[in-house]
């Protein structure tokens, strides 16, 4: 190597240095940065100039360092298990929270929950026993099956407002997942450009990379590397993304719960009538809550939860009335035809359609007019089918009749139990996610602590390459300018 060719040498040691302190700083800036990774300057030792014959210069160094390029630091296996994890995770979070939310408006236990109104529902009728023909102890009944009654009504109210906000939420999801879907779209053509012409693309990857997680944690769609610095994301096996393209989703179907329509789905926008088979993330989540219940045969029960609640409401609303309705029809002193207590108004859910047909004392039926106006026997026997006694209902053969109170509160446990079950496949699909982001951050965050070192580094780098110039310009001095000086 000449001595001109140790400048050289140097100097690459400077753009290394430097290109390494600049890396550190952009890590440093971006420490806390959400999506950043990390990145590094990947560099490679430039080989001596081989020379065999008379002008060889035998053993030589080598002729510096090459700056190849900067490194991001991230892992495709953590990013994926983030991904996956996020679909999961979302797709649990939204069943449970609103299973959670239905849960919350029964206020069960307690003493504004149904199981206590029915209870002073039950109580009244005990009160009228001992009381019959009294216009006080009717009056506090008649109240009181009202307020069960609105209850009933509130409560399948709040399921029916619930698949609302569910229903509403998938045309913002879709919405959000649209626009997603366009960004990636448009970064994988900035991307694939930048690498192409040989310039860094890491910070556009690291967007991407936020963006393609957004889309699992939305869609549960995956993502396939092209290797022309272009991805694909695929959702139920169709392409979302594809290179620079990008696919419309559509939200179809009833707005709300008692709406005559399709059930809600998803379509591609570009083949109406094509459904999408979305099978992750919240979209799969808020769509699985809205499917209707299933009323009849081997699946029954097996619907969507929030319809299947409902449904719920709607038996037991009937129930109620049949079973109040089977003793009280034994009673022969009341005015109205039929001798019904409640009624179920046709032509809307069993739920919102009970209603109680006496208005006052002189309406309701106590007991039997045989024995006279004072009997009790009928309001006694539906206390006793509040409290839990079997009543035997009219046969032959009789059959046993449970107390609602009993069904209501089987309907609340059946409940409190699926969204227990939901709560836990929640917490659990959170912990995965929050161990996967950790993987991922504990690779591809920024450790500052390790950046200063790295400063450090560089720094005495750059120094040293200085220094190392310095006495190349000096032995060239020497060389240049005080060579023959001897003896002048």
């Amino acid at each position: 190597m000449s001595t001109f060719g140790g400048l050289n040498t140097a100097y690459t040691g400077l753009i290394a240095a430097r290109k390494g302190l600049e890396v550190v700083g952009q890590n440093i800036a971006n420490a806390n940065t959400q999506g950043y990774t990390r990145q590094r300057i990947t560099t490679s030792s430039v080989d001596a100039i081989s020379r065999v014959g008379l002008m060889s210069a035998g053993v030589q160094a080598g002729q510096g360092v090459n700056v190849d390029g900067v490194a991001r630091l991230g892992s495709a296996q953590l990013d994926a298990q983030v991904r996956s994890s996020a679909a999961v995770a979302g797709y649990s979070a939204v069943r449970s929270n609103a299973l959670t939310a239905v849960e919350a408006s029964m206020n069960e236990p307690g003493k504004n929950g149904l199981s206590a109104q029915l209870d002073e529902f039950w109580a009244g009728w005990h009160d009228v026993s001992n009381s019959a023909g009294d216009a006080a102890p009717a009056g506090v009944l008649l109240g009181q099956a009202a307020v069960v009654t609105t209850q009933i009504a509130q409560g399948y109210q709040a399921v029916a407002n619930q698949w609302s906000t569910t229903r509403t939420s998938v045309d913002g999801m879709v919405s959000e997942i649209n626009s997603t879907a366009t960004q990636v779209a448009a970064l994988n053509v900035q991307i694939r450009n930048a690498q192409t012409a040989g310039g860094g693309a890491n910070e556009l990857l690291d967007k991407r990379n936020t963006l393609t997680t957004t889309l699992a944690a939305l869609t549960g769609g995956t993502v396939v590397d092209r290797g022309d610095g272009t991805v694909d994301v695929l959702v139920g096996g169709n392409a979302l993304v594809t290179g620079d393209s990008a696919q419309k989703l559509v939200a179809i179907g009833a707005k709300s719960m008692t709406e005559a329509g399709a059930t809600p789905h998803v379509e591609w926008a570009a083949h109406p009538g094509s459904a999408v088979a979305v099978d992750g993330g919240e979209l799969a989540g808020a769509i699985s809550l809205l499917a209707p219940a299933v009323t009849s045969g081997a699946g029954a029960g097996t619907g969507g939860a929030l319809a299947e609640t409902a449904e719920s409401y709607n038996r037991f609303a009937t129930d109620l009335a049949t079973k109040v309705n089977l003793i009280y029809n034994k009673g022969t002193n009341s005015t109205l035809p039929g001798g019904d207590f409640f009624r179920v108004a046709a032509g809307v859910p069993a739920a919102l359609g009970l209603g109680v047909i006496p208005t006052n004392a002189s309406e309701l039926s106590t007991g039997l007019a045989a024995i006279g106006a004072l009997d009790g026997s009928v309001a006694d026997e539906l206390a006793q089918l509040g409290a839990g006694k079997a009543v035997a209902s009219a046969g032959p053969p009789p059959v046993l009749v449970k107390s609602p109170s009993t069904d209501w509160s089987n309907f609340v446990t059946s409940l409190a139990v699926t969204t227990r079950t939901e709560l836990q496949h929640a917490s659990l699909a959170d912990i995965t996610s929050t161990a996967a982001v950790g993987a991922q951050l504990s690779n591809a965050s920024v450790d500052l602590d390790e950046e200063n070192v790295n400063l450090l580094m560089f720094q005495h780098a750059y120094q040293g390459a200085a220094r190392v110039m310095t006495a190349v310009d000096e032995m060239l001095d020497t060389l240049i300018n005080r060579t023959g000086l001897v003896g002048r």
